[in-house]
Parts: structure tokens; C-alpha cells; sequence
């Protein structure tokens, strides 16, 4: 046989052996056409943030936030353009009886000389008479903005209490526009901390990872341009969907760990492969092929798992879904195009900017060499291979128990005063008026749509309805007000609800409001039966009703699209199987952290947080597609090296050891980027970004570590030759090849290579022994066949 050169210098002109696989394709083109590949790149980038700057974000109307009777509610409100300014109430204490009504008075022409409200209401008294709750509206919305109306009203309120400190006398307040002042102030600086502390952080691992500042810059800065590109992206289809602005940060948390994720994975393996010997062309082909292919895959899978979201029928998890599977498509496809061409210009000098001490992978390992696995991962690995059955029961029942606390999971959707740090001066105040006033803050809205509302009938209705709530003090607070709109004939009746706004009290009195009152008092004068309760509590029990409605075809979704997914790509049914059950384990995991945490207190100070006693309604929903889709990740990048060792002639005990062996390192360090980026979020000032962060966080941790490292290796070990069943009516399934072969043609029987009279054995290795490459070369690039010839395709 003639001597074969390396696939880059063929003789003569000869044509190159063409890659296989759509992976392995993408980055030969990158790799043959590098600058169109960085300049397309850094074009789109810029095009898509400069478009999606000038259109900007369109956010949803109050309607589309809201479901079911609140979203009616408010509908009926935006039809009839109807304005409903913030609404904002100053409570008044003092020790003796009737001693508030003086200062009361004070604050009513202090906020009124403000020219910044309207509709002030006469202050009502408590029940002891030793306080008195004055509320009205503001004239326009807020933003947050230093001249803003509500900074007026707050200075001049704040210049009363000024007036009366030492004498005895309280003074407090919280409203809409109070709140959305803090809540925007508080945003903007939690944001630019996630921003600021994410990205270095994850930055820092990355170096410690891989010991070069080029190498650790890769991959930060793919996410980031993947980032940037599908927030313009998004911006633009807000127009036809519209987004909620929270959605951008969970964009960057997902762009951060998926981009990072896809090229670290990436990076370490033709890293690895140039460890082993081979030249830098070779190495980034045979990277292209596996690390590449494990890249189309896992991206597929999660952004599969993220259109679930589209199944929850609410607009927020929409918005979700949308922003997710942007960022995830773009950093996949950067990954497989973008990445190659850099590390095609880069060559060695990837390695550029060493730091000494760090990047632990030495040099020095032969081809073929066995890879030794790090502390961590070889104390993991060894019982798990002696004892695979032990280690399963032992990591399963751990994983049950912190699940545990999961099955007395509350959820609701908690105010914007719960939100709060339990120090932050608005909350306590919001608890302090609620103690006197129970649901004057936060009050049930009711909404009558008449014929006409100023009928006799109507009227009367109106009047008999308010007598009811007052009359039921056991449910109910005081300040009942009613504001009747004579042209689009709709009333509007705001009813204080007994208790904090959130217990049992709260609940049982909306139950009463919904179900009794309103249908019996209002319904037989409302126009085509349009009479809704809104508020606060109404709108988290709808939301929370359409979650539990909503979650059921989202997880069969998930969960029957993955199977089928992990099953065409690994040809396994235990396989596919595990990856659902492990998945599964992991959710429950991270819910029942949550619940101990946030709902119970257990532990709380340790994450900085506190007692709530419930978890945001949206939290399990979302965290259960984002976990499925991330631990994907780990999965597909696992499984892949093992069966790409057991398509080598391995035995399943071998392949799973050198799988785990070959991927410990890069599971570890793309976990732990994960887990900092999820704590910082952790750190926020909200409830729920507190909640994410450490459900997110805790979950990845143990999915890397007891779910890949000890529960995987243990089951497949104990299906030993069982793991790889395929029933033979699926036997027609596509074959994806896992090894550096990358064929997408079909295999022997046995699953593996024929040898064709190429040299190829049925182990996936040249007639030397030595591991062939993307194209069929081994080591320096030599090919297993003549000179300029494509290699030939396999046979089944």
C-alpha cells in the first residue's frame, strides 16, 4: 500500500477526505473558510443588538400577564380604557385613641399640595380607634426616576413624620408606585451584580480549568456574543410576542451556562487529543466529530425541552421558551462553527497566557493511554465499579430523602412585599399596615361589566353587594370603594380581604368574594355574566391554578420527546430510560432543597435568605424544564464517551470507566461554572431570583456529582451487556456513530464497524492498533487507505 499523507498536504492536489456528520461538516467549512466564519459571526452579533436596540423590548399589557378571571378582569378595564394609577395608603398610629386624626390630616394636604394625586380618600379608623389608613391614587405611573410624581408624595409624607418624631405618633406607607420604585431601583443593581460578579466568575474557573488565559477566554466569550446576538433577536420578536423584561436575565444565566458548557466540552477534547499525540488538524477534526456531534445533540435536546414551556399556556413561560431557545440555538451554532475556525487560527496558541500551577492535564499521556481520573472522580469511580449495586441504593435513597420536604410543597405567588428583604424599611411597613388594616394594601377588585351601570337595578345591586361585605367582618376589612365609570358601564369595587393577604383567612375570604357574594349580588346585572374578582391573591390563585393545569403536558411533553431523543441517539431503551428517571431525580432533588429552605427555614441562614413559607408559583415549573434541558448536557457528553469507548471493542465495565474517566474533568468544571453563576443569583436582593438560584445551583451540583458520577455508571453497571438493548422492531432507528469515525452510515449486527479491507478492524482501530480519526486517519493524520481516495463508507 502506498504511504499515505496527512489529509491536509494531499499529494497532487488531491481531494481531502470529506468529514461526515453534520458537526464534523459545519467545522470543516469554518476551518477551510476562517475569516468569512469570525467576520459572518461578529456581523451577526452586531446586526441582531443593533436591530433589537432599535426596536427595543415590547412588554406585555396587565391582561396578557394575568389569567383566567383576572386577565377578564383587566381586559374588561383595557377596553374600556379605564386608567388604573398606582394606588398607595399612609397609615397613622398613635398610643392614645382618636391621637392620629390630627396628623392624618397633615399628611392628607401634604400629599394633595402635591398636585401628584388624586382620589384621596377620607382616612378610615382602625378598629381600635388608634390608627387611621389614608389612601388614594397616584396621578401617573412611575418608573422609578429621580422626579418622579411618587418621590414627591414620599417627601412630602416623609417631611410630616419629620415634623412629628418623638411625640408618639407613626407614620407609614406602601403602595403600587411606593413598591415599583423600590423594585426598579433594586433591579437595576442586582442585574449589573449578576452581570458583573457571573461573568468573572466564571471566567475564573475556566483558567483554573485549563491553565491558559486564551483557552478560559473561548468559551466566556462565545457566551457572551451568543448572548448579546439573541437579545436583539428577541427584542424583535417581542413585537409578535410579547416579553416580560425579566425574561433577559434568564436568558443570560442560560446563555452563560449553555455557551460555556458546549465549549468547554468542546475545547477539552481537541485539547485532549493534541495531549495524545495528534497534530492540530487532526485533533480538531476528531473534536468536530464527537464533541461537536455531542453538541447538535444536547443543544436539540434542550431546546426540545424549553418548547415544553409553550404547553403551560401562561405568556411569561412563552416568553420563557423563546428567550432560551434563542440563546441556546446560537451558542450551539457558534460552538460548531465559530469555535473550530478560532481554534483553527489559534492552533497552540490557544495555550497562550499560561498560568503556573493551574490547567492539571499534563502533556505527557501517549495515544491510547489509559486517562487517569482526578481525585474527586477516581474516589467516586472505584466503589462505584466494585460495588455498583450498593452505590446505586446509597446515591438513590440520598437523592429521595432531600427530595422529601418536595411532597408539602406550597406554592404560591408571592407579593412584592415578600419579595422584600425581611429588613428593607417598605416591607416592614407593608406588614405593619396590614396587621391594622388586614387587605387594605392589597384588596380584592371586583369587576362588573352592566348593561348600564347607572340603572336602578344596577344601583341597587351595587349597594346590596357592599352591604354584604361590610356585614361579614369575619372575612372582610374595612374601606370598601366603589368607583362607578358612567360611559364604558363598568364598576369597580375594591374589597379588603381578612388575614395577612396570603394565609388561609386571605384564601377563605376570596373563596366567599368569588363564589358567593359577586355571583349572587352582581350576577344578575352583569352584561353577559362580566363580573370578575382581580387583586393580588385572586391573580396568584389563577396563576397558580393554571400552573397546575399546565404542568402535566409539560412534563409528558419533556419526558416523552427526550426518551425519543436519547433513544434514536444512543440506540438504547435502558438508556433512554435512565436519562428520564435520573433527570426526574434531580428535579425532586433541587424541589425539595427549595421547600426546606425557602418554605420551611431549614437551613436559611446558611444561604443568606429566610422563611417564606412558600415557593413561588412559577418556580417548580420552571426549574424542572431548565434542569431537564441542563443535565442534558452532562448526559449526552457522558454517555456519548462511553459508548464511544464500547463502539471501540470495549467491554460495558471498560467503557463506563473510560468514559467517566475522559469526561470527569470537563463535567466538573462546566457543574461548577453552572453552579457560581446560578449563586450569584442566590445572592439577589428578590425572593424568587434567591429561590432560582439555589434550587438551580444545588440541583446541577448533585446531577454532576452523585446523579453522572455514582448513579449512572452504577445502573449501567448493573445492566452490564443489558444497557445497550435495542427490542429488533426499533432496529431500524438511524445510527448516530459516537466514536471519531462520525459516520452517519449504518454499522454491522453487532454494532460496530465491518472491516471493509481498509485496514479498519470491527473495533474501530487501524491494523497497527492505533485510533483512527474523523476521516480514518491515526495519529500524525495518516489515513488507513490510498492516497487521495475517500475513505469508503461502512457497510452494514
Amino acid at each position: 500500500m502506498r504511504r499515505a499523507t496527512t489529509p491536509s498536504s494531499p499529494p497532487g492536489g488531491a481531494a481531502r477526505p470529506s468529514p461526515r456528520g453534520a458537526a464534523a461538516r459545519l467545522a470543516d467549512w469554518s476551518v477551510r473558510h476562517r475569516r468569512s466564519a469570525v467576520i459572518g459571526w461578529l456581523l451577526f452579533v452586531v446586526l441582531a443588538t443593533a436591530l433589537g436596540g432599535m426596536a427595543g423590548l415590547t412588554e406585555p399589557t396587565a391582561s396578557e400577564q394575568s389569567v383566567r378571571d383576572s386577565a377578564r378582569a383587566t381586559a374588561i378595564l383595557e377596553d374600556a380604557g379605564i386608567d388604573e394609577p398606582p394606588a398607595e395608603s399612609v397609615m397613622v398610629t398613635s398610643p392614645d385613641k382618636g391621637g392620629w386624626r390630627a396628623t392624618a390630616d397633615e399628611v392628607t394636604r401634604a400629599v394633595r399640595a402635591t398636585g401628584e394625586v388624586e382620589h384621596v380618600r377620607e382616612p378610615v379608623p382602625a378598629a381600635d380607634d388608634r390608627a387611621g389608613l389614608i389612601g388614594f391614587r397616584m396621578r401617573d405611573e412611575t418608573d422609578g426616576a429621580d422626579e418622579e410624581p411618587i418621590d414627591k408624595v414620599l417627601g412630602a409624607v416623609d417631611r410630616v413624620r419629620d415634623a412629628h418624631r418623638g411625640d408618639g405618633v407613626e407614620i407609614r406607607q406602601y403602595g403600587e408606585a411606593s413598591a415599583m420604585k423600590w423594585l426598579n431601583g433594586i433591579l437595576g443593581d442586582d442585574f449589573a451584580k449578576a452581570e458583573w460578579t457571573a461573568v468573572p466568575l466564571a471566567l475564573g474557573i475556566l483558567l483554573v480549568a485549563f491553565g491558559a488565559l486564551v483557552a478560559a477566554l473561548l468559551p466566556v466569550a462565545l457566551a457572551l456574543t451568543a448572548f448579546l446576538a439573541a437579545n436583539g433577536i428577541l427584542a424583535l420578536v417581542s413585537g409578535a410576542l410579547h416579553i416580560d423584561e425579566t425574561t433577559n436575565s434568564v436568558m443570560l444565566l442560560m446563555g452563560l451556562a449553555v455557551g460555556v458548557d458546549y465549549c468547554l466540552f468542546y475545547l477539552r477534547r481537541e485539547r485532549d487529543e493534541r495531549a495524545a499525540g495528534r497534530d492540530p488538524e487532526t485533533a480538531l477534526r476528531i473534536a468536530a466529530a464527537t464533541s461537536g456531534r455531542a453538541v447538535l445533540v444536547s443543544g436539540l435536546t434542550v431546546m426540545v425541552a424549553m418548547a415544553g414551556m409553550f404547553f403551560s399556556g401562561l405568556l411569561l413561560f412563552e416568553g420563557f421558551a423563546v428567550a432560551t431557545i434563542l440563546v441556546v440555538c446560537i451558542a450551539m451554532l457558534g460552538s460548531v462553527t465559530i469555535l473550530p475556525a478560532l481554534l483553527s487560527w489559534l492552533g497552540d496558541r490557544v495555550e497562550k497566557g499560561k498560568v503556573p500551577f493551574l490547567g492539571g492535564r499534563r502533556r505527557e499521556r501517549a495515544a491510547g493511554r489509559r486517562r487517569p481520573a482526578g481525585r474527586i472522580s477516581g474516589a467516586l469511580l472505584r466503589p462505584v465499579l466494585a460495588a455498583p449495586g450498593v452505590c446505586a441504593v446509597l446515591a438513590a435513597v440520598a437523592m429521595l430523602a432531600l427530595a422529601a420536604p418536595a411532597l408539602g410543597m406550597r406554592t404560591e405567588q408571592l407579593p412584592l412585599d415578600k419579595q422584600m428583604p425581611k429588613d428593607a424599611g417598605l416591607r416592614i411597613d407593608a406588614e405593619k399596615i396590614g396587621e391594622r388594616f388586614p387587605g387594605g394594601p392589597a384588596p380584592a377588585r371586583v369587576v362588573l361589566k352592566a348593561d348600564d351601570v347607572e340603572a336602578p337595578r344596577t344601583r341597587a345591586a351595587l349597594a346590596e353587594f357592599t352591604r354584604t361585605v361590610r356585614g361579614d367582618s369575619g372575612h372582610f376589612g374595612r374601606g370598601v370603594e366603589t368607583e362607578v365609570h358612567a360611559g364604558p358601564d363598568v364598576a369597580v369595587i375594591d374589597v379588603p380581604l381578612a388575614g395577612d393577604g396570603t394565609d388561609a383567612t386571605s384564601l377563605a375570604a376570596l373563596k366567599v368574594l368569588r363564589e358567593h357574594i359577586v355571583p349572587d349580588t352582581l350576577g344578575p346585572v352583569a352584561a353577559d355574566g362580566q363580573v370578575y374578582t382581580a387583586g393580588e391573591l385572586a391573580g396568584s390563585e389563577d396563576f397558580k391554578d393554571q400552573l397546575k393545569d399546565g404542568i402535566v403536558p409539560v412534563l409528558v411533553f419533556i419526558t416523552a420527546v427526550t426518551f425519543l431523543l436519547m433513544l434514536v441517539c444512543f440506540r438504547s431503551v435502558p438508556v433512554a430510560l435512565a436519562s428520564i428517571v435520573l433527570n426526574l431525580l434531580s428535579v425532586g432533588a433541587a424541589y425539595g432543597v427549595m421547600t426546606a429552605v425557602f418554605q420551611h427555614g431549614w437551613g436559611a441562614s446558611l444561604f443568606g435568605t429566610e422563611a417564606v413559607g412558600a415557593i413561588e408559583s412559577w418556580m417548580p415549573l420552571f426549574v424542572l424544564v431548565v434542569l431537564f434541558g441542563l443535565s442534558m448536557d452532562y448526559h449526552v457528553f457522558v454517555v456519548s464517551r462511553i459508548r464511544e469507548a464500547r463502539d471501540r471493542g470495549l467491554s460495558t465495565r471498560e467503557a463506563i470507566g473510560d468514559g467517566i474517566r475522559a469526561t470527569a474533568s470537563a463535567v466538573t468544571g462546566a457543574a461548577l461554572i453552572m453552579v457560581a453563576v446560578f449563586a450569584v443569583f442566590a445572592t439577589l436582593s428578590m425572593q424568587d431570583m434567591k429561590q432560582m438560584g439555589v434550587g438551580l445551583s444545588v440541583a446541577v451540583l448533585l446531577d454532576a456529582t452523585v446523579v453522572r458520577m455514582v448513579l449512572l455508571p452504577a445502573v449501567l453497571m448493573l445492566l452490564g451487556e443489558r444497557s445497550w438493548y435495542l427490542p429488533r422492531a426499533l432496529r431500524g432507528l438511524p445510527h448516530l456513530a459516537h466514536g471519531d469515525g462520525g459516520s452517519e452510515g449504518t454499522v454491522g449486527p453487532d454494532g460496530f464497524d465491518v472491516d471493509d479491507g481498509s485496514g479498519r478492524t470491527p473495533t474501530g482501530r487501524g491494523a497497527a492498533g492505533a485510533p483512527r480519526d474523523a476521516w480514518g486517519a491515526g495519529p500524525g493524520g495518516r489515513t488507513g487507505h490510498r492516497s487521495g481516495e475517500r475513505p469508503p463508507e461502512r457497510i452494514g
